[in-house]
C-alpha cells in the first residue's frame, strides 16, 4: 500500500484543525501532540511545535505504507537492485519506519499505516496534495517512481510531474531553488464555488483565482507569515 501523509508543524494547531475540518477533513487520530486527519484521499498530520523553533510552518514529505521491510525491499530492486541504498528500515521518533533517500540529497520517510481506510466521513472530492521541491526534478521522478507511485500526466511537458498513490493522495514535483524541500496543498473534484461558501461561513479568508488549467482558492494560511493555503481543481 502507499499513502500521502505529509506532516506540518505548526504553533496554530488549533486554527490548522479548524481550517482542516472546514474543508471537510475529519480527524482519525489525536494523540495529544500528533493529530491526524483524513481527507477522502490521503491523509495529514499535524505536530504542535513553539512559534519560536526553527520548525514552525514547516511540512515534512511523508507517506504511509503496510510491511516495512517489504516497501524497502521493492523500492530498493526499483532504484537498482538488492544492493540499492534507496530505502533503510531504521527505528525512528514513532517506530519504525523506511527512510528513503533520493539522488537530489532529499531524504523522507515512510512511516508503517496505523489505520487503514479513510474515514467515511470525510469529504470524497477533497485529496491531499505533498510537493517536492528540488533543484533535480529528474532525481524526485526516479524516486517516485521506485516507491511504487503511479505517474498522472498532465498538460505541459516541463519539469513538472504528478503521481498518485494507490491508497490515496497526489504526490507533484516541482522545480524549486535550494536544498529539496516539501509543501501541501489540497485538489478539490467538486463544486469549487461551494467549498469556497463553506470556507467563508466559516470565518476564513478565501481568494479565487484562475489558473493555466482551471480554478484555485488560495486561504489565508492559519501560519500568519506562510503562504495561502491552495485549493485547486485537478488537472483534466
Amino acid at each position: 500500500m502507499l499513502r500521502v501523509r505529509p506532516i506540518h508543524f505548526t504553533s496554530n494547531l488549533n486554527e490548522w484543525e479548524e481550517l482542516l475540518t472546514a474543508i471537510g477533513m475529519v480527524k482519525s487520530v489525536d494523540e495529544g501532540t500528533w493529530k491526524e486527519f483524513d481527507a477522502g484521499a490521503g491523509r495529514l498530520a499535524l505536530h504542535p511545535t513553539d512559534s519560536a523553533f526553527a520548525e514552525a510552518g514547516a511540512t515534512v514529505f511523508g507517506v504511509e505504507v503496510g510491511d516495512l521491510a517489504e516497501f524497502a525491499r521493492r523500492t530498493n530492486e526499483a532504484a537498482g537492485g538488492p544492493d540499492a541504498d534507496a530505502a533503510t528500515v531504521i527505528s525512528a521518533d514513532r517506530g519504525d519506519a523506511c527512510r528513503i533517500r533520493s539522488g537530489d540529497g532529499f531524504t523522507f520517510l515512510a512511516d508503517k499505516a496505523e489505520h487503514g481506510a479513510n474515514c467515511a466521513d470525510a469529504d470524497p472530492a477533497l485529496t491531499v496534495v505533498e510537493v517536492w521541491f528540488t533543484e533535480k526534478p529528474e532525481a524526485a521522478i526516479e524516486t517516485l517512481h521506485a516507491i511504487g507511485a503511479s505517474f498522472r500526466p498532465v498538460p505541459d511537458n516541463d519539469e513538472t510531474a504528478d503521481f498518485t498513490a494507490k491508497n490515496g493522495g497526489v504526490l507533484m514535483v516541482r522545480p524549486g531553488s535550494g536544498p529539496a524541500h516539501a509543501g501541501i496543498g489540497f485538489e478539490y473534484d467538486g463544486d469549487l464555488e461551494a467549498l469556497a461558501a463553506r470556507l467563508t461561513a466559516a470565518g476564513h479568508e478565501v481568494r479565487v483565482t484562475e489558473e493555466a488549467y482551471g480554478r484555485s482558492l488560495h486561504v489565508a494560511n492559519p501560519d500568519a507569515e506562510a503562504p495561502a493555503v491552495w485549493i485547486s481543481q485537478p488537472a483534466r
